[in-house]
């Protein structure tokens, strides 16, 4: 019998790492499931629901008698000491935090990271980065919505006609599509772009006009297909085409993230100030460093249009999935239990490094740190590219979970893609630009 835990996540996380339908089935398979109280109720999950479904509610989680945590926010390096030795982790680790993996690893914890799961087809069904952009692009649409002074569909009426709103969406991973789809479905007239070269036929497959930026597909497309930022000339070159869109626009919906790095800016403040009186900025990446200069992880930021008459609104996520913690979690604790059943073994837990995935997802084992040394911060002007949940990413792969500011303690860039908001999260194996994976073939992500 193993002995499994989901704690109450620190404020001002919502989501909880299982849900009581993931806890009914570990415990028909023979597991002993332990839930701190009040982990699931900012997720609409009450104590109730998990006693019934065959939990252990306590008032505390005794760390020294788990075999495996769930977590969805990184574990602070003070709590990784009452790990008893052996013990697995499996949840977000965050940006590089040398003292946390130091901890982890004098601690002889087994540490598995989302963020450093295989991009395969296999994976998918793991892929916690994809599962929450989903989220995060849903909510993005959502928060414009009811800031926008306009409607998003057309309306004809006997008083006359309302034209739809335009609505701009940068990075088309999964994030990006699914902000699209909603947007669609209001009924609004959506453009999109991305730097990957097979964004615009996914642009187009969902309702979207694809903007055509005169960049290279190679400028923008790293090693393994994974989005890069772009050198400064591709960048300017990025921006002056987008401009014009973004002008026109009444909504424009930011997803972007490069691997490992700060987010790329992509609207600059004279470009939002370009926008009409009562246009709305969502940025998903506003965690991350932000792609629009001037937003706040957090908060609404009013900027005078240069039109006159008015303001625009730029309005910073900071964490897009807990906004939706009921439905986000339920994707979470389903990655959990999938990554779960790979280390579970004739009853007892097995750390296989001969699976592909449980090697990639390792970062700590028998006290050994496996994480390379991170990689020097670039400058962020250098990063302007379009997206890649919020989420981290390969064309085709996905960070989601709070996005934490993309740079490390010392100025040191994390070793892994962090989950930025927008994101890769859906679930499906595909091509990433704002940290989210669509669908497609294996090693599209």
């Amino acid at each position: 019998m193993i002995t499994i835990a989901a704690p109450r996540e620190p404020a001002p996380e919502t989501r909880v790492a299982l849900v009581p339908e993931i806890v009914q089935q570990m415990v028909r398979q023979g597991h002993r499931v332990l839930v701190e109280e009040g982990a699931g109720t900012a997720s609409a999950y009450p104590d109730s629901d998990y006693a019934t479904a065959g939990a252990e509610v306590v008032p505390a989680i005794d760390l020294a008698q788990v075999d495996v945590l769930a977590h969805v926010t990184p574990l602070p390096a003070g709590a990784v000491h009452r790990l008893k030795p052996g013990a697995v982790t499996i949840g977000l680790a965050g940006p590089y935090d040398e003292a946390r993996v130091a901890a982890l690893a004098e601690a002889n914890v087994t540490a598995m990271s989302f963020e450093k799961l295989p991009r395969t087809s296999r994976a998918q069904s793991m892929d916690v980065l994809s599962s929450q952009a989903l989220a995060a692009g849903y909510r993005a649409v959502l928060e414009a919505a009811i800031r926008s002074p306009r409607f998003f569909p057309m309306a004809m009426t006997a008083a006359g006609t309302v034209p739809p709103a335009k609505v701009v969406v940068l990075g088309i991973g999964v994030a990006g599509l699914q902000a699209i789809a909603t947007a669609r479905r209001l009924g609004a007239l959506v453009s999109a772009n991305d730097i990957r070269p097979d964004s615009a036929e996914e642009a187009r497959s969902v309702g979207a006009t694809f903007i055509e930026v005169p960049v290279d597909a190679s400028e923008g497309t790293g090693t393994g297909g994974y989005a890069r930022a772009l050198g400064d000339d591709a960048a300017m070159r990025q921006r002056e085409a987008l401009a014009p869109w973004i002008a026109d626009a009444d909504v424009l919906i930011t997803t972007a993230a490069v691997p490992g790095r700060r987010a790329p800016q992509l609207a600059t403040a004279e470009m939002v100030a370009a926008m009409r009186p009562g246009a709305v900025v969502v940025d998903l990446a506003a965690a991350g460093g932000g792609n629009v200069e001037g937003s706040v992880a957090g908060e609404d930021v009013k900027v005078p249009s240069a039109r006159g008459g008015g303001e625009v609104t730029i309005v910073g996520l900071a964490n897009a999935p807990g906004d939706l913690p009921t439905d986000a979690s339920r994707l979470f604790a389903k990655n959990v239990d999938n990554v779960f059943k790979l280390i579970v073994s004739e009853g007892g837990l097995n750390v296989d490094f001969a699976d592909d995935i449980v090697e990639g997802m390792t970062i700590t084992h028998e006290g050994i740190n496996r994480l390379a040394p991170p990689a020097e911060q670039a400058p962020a002007q250098e990063a302007s590219a379009a997206e890649a949940p919020a989420e981290n990413t390969p064309a085709g792969a996905a960070p989601a979970h709070e996005a934490p500011s993309a740079q490390a303690p010392g100025g040191q860039a994390p070793p892994y893609p962090t989950p930025a908001q927008g994101e890769g999260m859906d679930g499906a194996g595909g091509v990433v630009v704002d940290g989210m994976q669509t669908e497609g073939e294996e090693g599209a992500r």
